[in-house]
């Protein structure tokens, strides 16, 4: 496998039924929510360590400015920007990180919006000439679009995209994404940060809720 082709991510094919939840343990009062376990955490884990490696072989700057896009992807950031200082360490090379938050909410339940709303500090002109690597837990392409609108504005020197995971669309042209942790089919997955208005964020791994599970939490 070449390394633009490894950089575009673990592919999930849309028949992939997941791991059975007895295989694995989870907070036990979500027991009917979800159906399966699609991507358990150490699987998350180690290819996050393998993003990392791919942005300390791109970045020649020495100092990196990173934009954690809020709530879902607080988890992502922290163990990216980890696996970078530990790399670092080992390789006597440190990239350098400043981390910066933006919160955006652009889901109802489980459907994506037509409006993004950007909470908290919308001003990013401390990105002036500045490299800037944008984690985003994941995306369908319709939010990162107006996100990376709002940071051009701001003229970074540089943008690059880290997602975990880029959902496969029918009518999706061309991915935003530079750096994926997993391709998967358009269906609607929690844990790992990842919430269904607010819930599940408590689970390590990446899993499908069931309906159950969106009956129960729904408002």
């Amino acid at each position: 496998m070449d390394e633009m082709r490894a950089k575009r991510g673990i592919v999930i094919k849309d028949d992939w039924p997941g791991y059975n939840l007895d295989l694995f343990t989870y907070p036990e009062h979500y027991h009917d929510d979800i159906e399966n376990v699609y991507i358990p955490h150490g699987v998350i884990m180690n290819r996050i360590e393998r993003l990392a490696r791919y942005i300390m072989e791109d970045f020649e700057d020495s100092k990196i400015m990173v934009l954690c896009v809020l709530k879902g992807g607080y988890k992502f950031c922290a163990d990216l920007v980890e696996y970078i200082k530990v790399l670092g360490r080992s390789s006597n090379r440190y990239l350098e990180t400043r981390v910066e938050f933006i919160r955006l909410k652009s889901y109802l339940n489980d459907q994506s919006t037509e409006d993004l709303h950007i909470i908290g500090s919308s001003d990013l002109s401390f990105y002036v000439e500045r490299v800037c690597s944008l984690l985003r837990p994941s995306s369908t392409g319709k939010t990162m679009k107006a996100l990376l609108k709002h940071v051009e504005t701001f003229e970074p020197k540089m943008v690059k995209v880290a997602g975990l995971l880029v959902k496969r669309l029918s009518n999706m042209t061309e991915s935003l994404t530079d750096y994926v942790g997993f391709e998967i089919p358009n269906r609607f997955v929690v844990g790992y940060a990842l919430d269904y208005n607010e819930y599940f964020r408590d689970l390590n791994h990446i899993c499908v809720i069931s309906k159950t599970g969106k009956m129960k939490y729904k408002i």
